[in-house]
């Protein structure tokens, strides 16, 4: 990732904060915070965390709290990979409980809210309850961490395709969705997330499904953040490799998977 001076982001006006909650008291909105740098948000993402009246935050969120108004009600409702989480419901139900006390709510996730966010069944949640939600896209991690550092996804004349998988789920698990089998035989790009604990069992299943295990592999840790650190390798050393990573991280699979020059 190249190195930038950080963009700040400074605080709304007091009448804007008026006009903002006064338009949306009552509603939630589903926010996408970006990849991990505050300065990838929204503009719209910024102008509602710089409104709210009570913001629900995921631990992957950017640090927005320069521009979180002082009287906002923060809520912390991390779910923190294999640790003790916030259930969901009681995530749903206290977007609509602040909403209903007339609140303006902001739900801020990391990403993308509908990218295995989640935010599918919160807005369903409180549309149910007759709560109205608008939602803020946010950038994507899978594309954007690769991206800043220094691995496209999509390659001209290298692949036509490219395919974001959850790795959160252990393989064999009776909840697995993902055909791993039929992504094994595919030659495309292959961008996972949530998947540092079940690296080595992936890598084994593309492999015994086809895949070369020559293909380079490239892993983003915190992508985006002054703590970015990456990691080239191949897809037969995965799991090795990552034996010392920590989540979040991406990992992308495939023949793009090799950083430019000037990027490493």
């Amino acid at each position: 990732m190249t190195d930038l001076p950080p963009v700040t982001l400074r605080p709304l006006p007091s009448e804007t904060i008026s006009d903002i909650r006064g338009q949306l008291r009552g509603t939630v909105a589903l926010v996408g915070g970006g990849p991990g740098d505050p300065g990838l948000i929204s503009y719209r993402g910024y102008q509602y965390v710089g409104a709210a009246d009570v913001i629900l935050i995921d631990h992957l969120a950017p640090d927005l709290s320069s521009i979180i108004p002082a009287d906002c009600d923060v809520i912390d409702v991390a779910k923190l990979p294999y640790r003790k989480s916030v259930a969901q419901e009681k995530i749903n139900s206290m977007l609509v409980e602040h909403a209903e006390s007339g609140q303006f709510v902001v739900r801020l996730k990391g990403g993308d809210p509908f990218i295995f966010g989640r935010g599918l069944e919160e807005q369903e949640y409180c549309e149910d309850h007759h709560v109205s939600v608008t939602v803020v896209p946010g950038i994507t991690s899978p594309i954007a961490v690769p991206e800043t550092a220094g691995v496209s996804v999509t390659q001209r004349g290298v692949t036509h395709d490219f395919t974001v998988v959850s790795g959160h789920v252990p393989l064999g698990h009776p909840k697995s969705l993902v055909n791993w089998d039929a992504l094994g035989h595919m030659r495309g790009t292959i961008c996972i997330i949530m998947g540092v604990k079940n690296s080595g069992a992936i890598a084994q299943a593309l492999m015994d499904a086809g895949r070369d295990p020559e293909t380079p592999a490239f892993v983003t840790q915190e992508g985006t953040t002054s703590n970015e650190r990456s990691i080239a390798t191949t897809l037969a050393s995965l799991g090795q490799v990552l034996e010392n990573v920590d989540p979040p991280a991406v990992i992308v699979i495939g023949d793009v998977a090799v950083p430019r020059p000037h990027a490493e």
